[in-house]
């Protein structure tokens, strides 16, 4: 069996990656387990999660259309050979 990292407790009683858990919630409506993965170095999560709510939601304050991000995640998807 492989070796895996667990998810962080949604119930946490670190201060900061309770921060990082609320404010998720409110961007995305629910904590990710992407994030819960992530929320093991919880500081650097909160100077990310608005980075990547920009790249990758539309009207957060990127330029470019979800339509066009949708597409070069698939197309990179692609060339790598991952599955999407």
């Amino acid at each position: 069996m492989a070796d895996h990292i667990p998810y962080v407790d949604l119930d946490t009683d670190d201060e900061i990656t309770k921060l990082l858990f609320e404010g998720t919630t409110k961007m995305l409506g629910r904590v990710p387990n992407s994030i819960r993965i992530a929320a093991h170095s919880p500081f650097v999560q909160l100077m990310y999660l608005p980075f990547g709510a920009v790249s990758q939601r539309q009207g957060a304050g990127g330029v470019l259309s979800s339509k066009l991000k949708e597409m070069v995640i698939i197309k990179t998807s692609q060339v790598n050979g991952c599955a999407y």
